[in-house]
């Protein structure tokens, strides 16, 4: 029997390039730790998600710093338009989004990041180029408060991976609740 030719054909929609802005967030997360005197940069991807989201969910991150340091002021929320670019999905280790592995082989093309990779994991660090580009970009008015919650993600969170991950899922049990796959 022939196959059928009236059903429906549904297409994948094409994945987005990344954006500019998202590009420019992890440039600027990834070069505050860069900086750090003793840090080598953001160890692995699992922590980097994990900073992106409480960089991304202003929301979530007032809350965390309410609970892990309720003296400390939280700063300007850097999303003052309150939307969120792209949500991030409920993956096996917590917030995570698709697009990281197209933003980081973006930034890592164009010079801006270098990965070094240590046993199993990934160190991502600004290069040269990519200092001199967020640096550029923490001195305009936009993309300062950007900085300056990674400055504050540095400051407080700069933990490992897992146990970012575990602080997550004890704060915030939706996430642990919500399917794989479901948008945060």
């Amino acid at each position: 029997m022939p196959p059928n030719t009236t059903a429906p054909i549904t297409a994948v929609p094409p994945a987005r390039p990344p954006s500019a802005d998202a590009q420019a967030r992890l440039l600027l997360l990834i070069d505050v730790f860069s900086r750090a005197k003793t840090s080598k940069g953001i160890e692995g991807r699992m922590k980097l998600a994990k900073l992106d989201f409480l960089l991304r969910y202003p929301d979530r991150f007032d809350r965390l710093m309410a609970v892990r340091r309720p003296n400390v002021d939280a700063g300007e929320n850097p999303w003052l338009t309150g939307t969120i670019e792209q949500s991030m999905i409920r993956y096996k280790y917590g917030p995570w989004d698709p697009a990281y592995y197209a933003l980081l082989g973006t930034l890592t093309g164009k010079g801006l990041i270098e990965p070094k990779h240590e046993d199993a994991i990934a160190t991502y660090c600004t290069t040269a180029a990519g200092h001199d580009v967020a640096c550029a970009l923490a001195e305009s008015e936009s993309w300062r408060p950007v900085r300056d919650r990674a400055v504050l993600l540095r400051r407080h969170f700069n933990l490992t991976g897992i146990t970012l991950k575990n602080l997550i899922y004890e704060t915030f049990p939706d996430i642990v609740e919500a399917d794989w796959g479901t948008h945060l």
